[in-house]
């Protein structure tokens, strides 16, 4: 049987200074899932291109541009229960900078903000299954 299918895309982005690694986190302005952090993102748009997608949701929701070439690709999240408005399948991409970048929350975002990862507690969807994932991509990239 047919379905309505979204698609998005998801922008896991660290910072790691030292031994202390953090993720830019966004704090959500809307349901679902309001006032819960989480990655920034977003739908894709028609005719656009999902790691297109990625970088532009990417600046609309933090400030922060990153490079297409920099995005590493983690996987994709098609749990059909993942996303409480309907059948949404997302394309995770990673990168790591080298420097904390002056970030600031807008668009579907309440605030931006750069978060250490030991001290994330509670993602909204299935971000913290993204973020398992999106660490061992970027352990293998960046060896501790």
């Amino acid at each position: 049987m047919p379905q309505n299918i979204h698609i998005t895309a998801d922008a896991i982005i660290f910072y790691k200074y030292n031994k202390m690694l953090k993720v830019l986190l966004i704090k959500r302005k809307n349901e679902p899932f309001k006032n819960r952090y989480a990655f920034p993102g977003g739908f894709v748009d028609n005719g656009e291109v999902v790691i297109e997608a990625c970088q532009r949701e990417l600046k609309e929701e933090t400030g922060l541009k990153i490079d297409i070439d920099d995005l590493r690709f983690i996987n994709y999240y098609d749990q059909p229960d993942r996303d409480p408005r309907g059948r949404t399948i997302t394309f995770a991409y990673a990168a790591i900078i080298a420097e904390e970048k002056l970030i600031k929350g807008s668009d579907d975002a309440e605030t931006a903000e750069w978060v250490d990862i030991k001290d994330i507690k509670n993602l909204a969807f299935d971000h913290r299954a993204i973020l398992k994932d999106a660490l061992e991509v970027i352990n293998q990239l960046c060896p501790k």
